[in-house]
């Protein structure tokens, strides 16, 4: 009996990705646990094994195709000493390519498929077009436009709204009819807006064809988009801001260095940031939490993420348990982390989830910024760069290498109030460094 290979998920938030390579072709034979294909997600490349055994009959996803839906058919095997099955008879054999592949097979377990079709009224109301909004999509609407709507039988989702920002409004639904993808605007209204969620083609912004590139957004780029896009719109947050003087940071940090230059390791301002975080998150442990519909999550120890820029997008590897480990540990763990980032060799779990993030410009020259929160996580840490500036001690202007930083919290779990309360623990821990180990 035939047996088809799904795209896996290869981690709990992967909803597709890309079939970077096939390590195995039609006709061969394979056992149970061979690797038989690479599968690219939006963070890393990994190898899936086989969980069956048998003939490969038939490879239903090409190599390099993007945006495969996860448990998607991927390729099909023949039960080990099994014929090939026979084409139903019914309809004709699926073609090779994925598209007639996939339309087949869901005639076959279709069940409106199998109905016959009801008689055509006269005159014949044309074909119902692909909906506009996609399923499961919230629909934006007035409720005057819902309660038209439905008096009118016309699908809300296949049309697009004129209202502020792609709500559907009354005129939408009295344009429309039965089957319109998108209303017509009525007379004197701007253009239709792309809804929510969508955004406009360069064209409808008044960008002319042809003067661009277009790169395609590969699996990483279009998750960092939507998963910013979430946390930006979805999370109440608000900065909070604050000036550190590191000089004696920087000291500490050679003589550190000079006493592990034997073993060779090398402890970075920002191996130090990622210590003194994670120490003041257990001192203020209101900060290191996470808000959900249940309650509040206190977690137990500081999993600090911490940003890596790699080629198309953003990673955030984690160290665990930041507050137990010493900075040499600290130190090999991020070098590690973040060289394996870069090269798209990360496990799921090391770089999903965190309590903490650290988001470091510094070595840009860049003074301040702020970044955006990282769910399920709390608060984000921006790092910028170290640079003398005049300061004031007492009456007497003096010069000091000072460093700003953000602390960018959400609302809902981490008020202004505890924010400041870690932003003053982290500030003595970086200002005294030897109060790390005390």
């Amino acid at each position: 009996m035939p047996i088809d290979i799904l795209m896996p998920a290869l981690s709990p938030t992967m909803e597709e990705g890309t079939l970077a390579k096939w390590h195995v072709k039609a006709g061969d034979q394979v056992r149970s646990g061979d690797v038989i294909a690479e599968i690219e997600t939006d963070k890393a490349t990994m190898e899936v094994e086989a969980a069956d055994e048998g003939v490969v009959e038939e490879i239903l996803v090409a190599e390099g195709s993007q945006g495969v839906k996860v448990n998607s058919p991927i390729a099909r095997l023949s039960g080990e000493g099994a014929a090939a099955p026979e084409a139903p008879k019914a309809s004709p054999a699926p073609a090779a390519d994925t598209d007639s592949a996939r339309a087949a097979r869901e005639q076959k377990t279709d069940p409106v498929a199998k109905a016959p079709p009801a008689a055509a009224p006269a005159p014949q109301a044309p074909p119902q077009p692909k909906s506009a909004t996609p399923a499961g999509a919230r629909i934006f609407a007035s409720p005057l436009a819902r309660r038209i709507a439905e008096q009118k039988g016309v699908d809300l989702a296949a049309l697009q709204g004129s209202g502020p920002h792609g709500r559907i409004v009354k005129a939408d639904v009295e344009n429309a009819q039965p089957g319109q993808t998108k209303a017509a605007p009525a007379q004197g209204q701007a253009p239709a807006t792309a809804a929510p969620g969508q955004a406009q083609t360069l064209e409808q912004m008044g960008i002319a064809p042809g003067t661009y590139d277009l790169i395609p957004l590969d699996g990483m780029r279009r998750t960092v988009a939507r998963r910013l896009t979430d946390s930006f719109r979805d999370i109440p947050h608000f900065p909070l801001n604050l000036d550190l003087e590191i000089d004696g940071l920087l000291a500490a940090r050679a003589k550190i260095n000079a006493l592990l230059e034997k073993d060779g390791v090398k402890v970075s301002v920002n191996d130090l940031v990622l210590k003194a975080s994670a120490i003041a998150l257990i001192r203020v442990p209101e900060a290191n939490a996470s808000f959900t519909p249940e309650g509040i999550a206190m977690h137990h120890h500081a999993d600090i993420a911490m940003a890596v820029a790699v080629p198309g997008g953003l990673i955030t590897p984690i160290i665990r348990s930041a507050d137990t480990k010493g900075l040499a540990q600290i130190a090999t763990e991020a070098k590690d982390l973040a060289e394996r980032a870069r090269s798209k060799k990360l496990k799921p779990e090391e770089y999903q989830g965190g309590t903490f993030s650290v988001s470091n410009l510094g070595m840009f020259g860049i003074r301040s910024f702020s970044s955006i929160i990282n769910e399920p996580q709390g608060c984000i840490l921006s790092v910028g760069a170290g640079e003398k500036r005049p300061v004031v001690r007492g009456d007497q202007l003096a010069v000091a290498t000072v460093m700003s930083v953000t602390l960018t919290c959400d609302h809902r779990v981490v008020d202004g109030a505890v924010g400041a309360r870690w932003l003053q623990a982290f500030k003595a821990l970086i200002e005294d460094p030897i109060t790390m180990i005390v």
